[in-house]
């Protein structure tokens, strides 16, 4: 019986049938099989990737130990109880500042209970607006703000009376923002001239401004000056 030789190129009729039908493939099977590798590649670099940049986020307990003051650092960290106090004392601020008035316009009313008075307030301090009322210094705060605020108004009409106040009598003013009630702490006489009336304050201070002496005729050369604390805002 004849043997049955190997063939001489190493395959069997079978491989050598196989390669046949795969030989026209063979390129595309090629790219294919590189294709995945490469993909496979770019997915292992983008896992790390992100491996890398979650372990560089700071945990929950890196972020409490950042809110504690370091003493030694210029920097100080806010923490969310400080930045919510901060928004409630500037929301408060808001609600105590009244809408600028127009000159002219009447915006509030002072209260002066030791001599039984209620006098309208009225943006600026010109003859017009002092003919309709107490006149608010426009170069001053409003009413209730930190600061100087001055009011004037003349002695024969709207503050006869004015020089029967005492330390201590209270002006009240009643303003869209709220009402503030203030001590009087002090009475001086200056000159006409006399612009330390209307300096700056560390504090919310009333001055109160009228002509003097009360009973001279035509155009007195003196001022009547009121100073008064704020004790009460609400």
């Amino acid at each position: 019986m004849p043997s049955i030789q190997p063939d001489p190129r190493g395959f069997g009729p079978r491989f050598a049938r196989l390669r046949k039908l795969l030989a026209p493939e063979l390129p595309f099977i090629v790219l294919i099989l590189v294709g995945v590798g490469l993909s496979v590649w770019s997915l292992m670099a983008i896992r790390d990737q992100t491996v890398s940049s979650v372990a560089a986020q700071p945990r929950p307990s890196d972020a409490v130990q950042s809110s504690v003051i370091d003493e030694s650092s210029p920097t100080v960290s806010v923490t969310n109880t400080e930045a919510a106090w901060i928004d409630d004392v500037l929301a408060q601020s808001r609600e105590r500042i009244a809408p600028t008035p127009k000159p002219g316009e009447e915006f509030g009313t002072l209260e002066i209970p030791a001599i039984k008075k209620t006098l309208p307030i009225v943006e600026g301090t010109g003859s017009t607006e002092l003919k309709k009322g107490v006149g608010h210094f426009s170069g001053s705060v409003m009413p209730g703000q930190p600061d100087n605020c001055v009011l004037s108004g003349h002695r024969d009409t709207v503050f006869t009376g004015l020089g029967e106040l005492s330390k201590g009598d209270l002006f009240v003013v009643k303003t869209s923002a709220g009402e503030f009630t203030y001590s009087i702490t002090g009475k001086r006489i200056v000159d006409k001239d006399d612009r330390t009336v209307i300096v700056p304050k560390d504090h919310a201070v009333l001055t109160v401004t009228t002509c003097f002496p009360f009973d001279y005729v035509g155009s007195a050369p003196d001022r009547y000056i009121l100073s008064a604390d704020l004790v009460e805002s609400r």
